[in-house]
């Protein structure tokens, strides 16, 4: 039985504009005036106006960290898939670290497969790992289905899943390169963190001053320099993963100016905080690489403006409430990360809407960007006829307080706590079933896996 969703805004590849989706067997059959729904056959009651609320596609996030199998006690495809929902994403693509076994084989890829069976609220994919010793898996998972590989050019913090030096890097390229999938790199090198940590020893490791001072923009800066010499080099599709410091715009401008094939992703906590405003102890605000200088965030808006940044995605990643230190305060001893799914839209939305964004702009960025980056934009990013009915029911003018009831992930501990945040989620569908609505998870989980064929 067909459906009609209406909005005075929806938000289409040809822009917003009134207009009435149509929705029959799970697909979009028609997105048309809405003066035309007379004509489709639909009853009063196949018939939901949304009015001034906005429907937007649904939000696909290519950066998160599941944590299952093995760390289900840090998050879980029932948990994490469930603040996805309730954040207006539909498709999540998972990082192969943080889970055990780690997503660096086939065998760990179908582990994954079982664990996700049943449980996942909306859509998934899993990238794929390149690590130290791993090379002669790059191919069997491409072909077994991962949409691409991520790398860590420092230690991730994870002893399982290893960092890759040059070395182990260029004997992994000429496969990554001959699969067509993207590289996505974790750019930062660790002797300007050994330098600057050497200079650190008596400091005061409870202000965020000393945490940012340990991870400096160069070893950003220096990360990039090098992987774009070797995208160069070996012609593969680089990634760079979670952008934070804005030094870096102009190696990139020229790198792509040669055409190199590079995209940049930035983070919402990367685009909403700024280090002058963190307190001392503050440790959920503890990320790598850090949150840097309210000037520094600027230029991540520009670079966004100027499509130096492609788009943001949350870095969700989350783990337990004792890990993040916040009795003693110690950003050395806590666990970096920011677990972000079920608000990152509206965090992104307040600033948009105070810089003068529209809802394209964050659709872009939030959707069909990431869509394409998996592989996936003829699957997902875009609300058009054949896809399936994925989209977000959205009240970009409703304001509300972040509370612990807000996030759904499995510990409701934040950095946004407290915020007031501009734009809600009042509904996410998947396949033309709610799966969020009023504040609550509708249903029972039936995501899949996501595939590039």
């Amino acid at each position: 039985m067909a459906q009609a969703y209406v909005s005075k805004r929806v938000v289409t590849p040809a822009g917003t504009r009134p207009a009435a989706v149509i929705v029959e067997d799970g697909v979009i059959r028609a997105v048309c005036p809405v003066e035309e729904l007379a004509g489709q056959g639909l009853a009063a009651g196949d018939v939901h106006d949304f009015g001034d609320l906005a429907i937007l596609p649904g939000l696909v996030d290519t950066h998160v960290h599941i944590n299952e199998p093995g760390r289900t006690e840090w998050e879980g495809f029932y948990t994490a898939t469930r603040a996805a929902a309730a954040g207006g994403y539909t498709t999540l693509i998972d990082m192969p670290l943080n889970c055990l076994p780690e997503t660096t084989t086939v065998a760990a890829l179908e582990a994954k497969r079982e664990a996700a069976q049943g449980q996942c609220f909306v859509d998934w994919m899993s990238w794929g790992g390149a690590v130290a010793d791993n090379q002669a898996d790059i191919l069997p998972l491409a072909r077994a289905g991962v949409p691409g590989y991520k790398c860590f050019l420092i230690y991730p913090g994870c002893d399982g899943f290893t960092m890759i030096d040059q070395q182990q890097l260029e004997a992994a390229l000429p496969a990554i390169a001959a699969s067509g999938l993207p590289l996505l790199v974790h750019a930062e090198l660790a002797e300007p963190i050994d330098q600057a940590m050497a200079g650190l020893r008596d400091a005061d490791w409870r202000t965020y001053a000393t945490y940012l001072a340990s991870r400096p923009d160069t070893a950003e800066l220096q990360a990039i320099r090098l992987i774009i010499r070797l995208c160069r080099e070996y012609k593969f599709r680089l990634h760079l993963v979670h952008l934070a410091t804005a030094q870096a715009f102009t190696m990139l401008q020229e790198a792509r100016a040669e055409g190199l094939p590079i995209t940049v992703e930035s983070c919402p906590h990367y685009l909403h905080f700024a280090a002058e405003e963190i307190a001392d102890g503050a440790t959920l605000f503890k990320c790598a690489p850090p949150i840097r200088s309210r000037a520094n965030r600027e230029v991540l808006w520009q670079g966004l403006r100027d499509g130096v940044i492609d788009m943001i995605v949350t870095d969700h990643s989350p783990c337990p409430p004792e890990m993040k230190r916040e009795k003693d305060g110690r950003f050395d001893l806590a666990w970096g990360g920011i677990a972000s799914l079920s608000v990152a839209v509206s965090v992104i939305w307040s600033e948009c809407r105070a810089r003068g964004f529209s809802l394209d702009d964050l659709v872009q960025w939030m959707s069909s960007a990431p869509a394409e980056l998996a592989g996936i934009g003829d699957q997902a990013g875009a609300v058009v006829v054949g896809r399936a009915a994925n989209f977000v029911v959205f009240d970009p003018d409703a304001s509300y307080i972040v509370e612990a009831a807000t996030l759904h992930y499995r510990h409701p501990v934040s950095p946004y706590l407290r915020e007031t945040l501009f734009g809600a989620v009042h509904a996410t569908y998947l396949r033309g079933e709610p799966v969020f609505q009023s504040g609550a998870i509708q249903g029972t989980p039936h995501g899949r896996e996501l595939t590039l064929f």
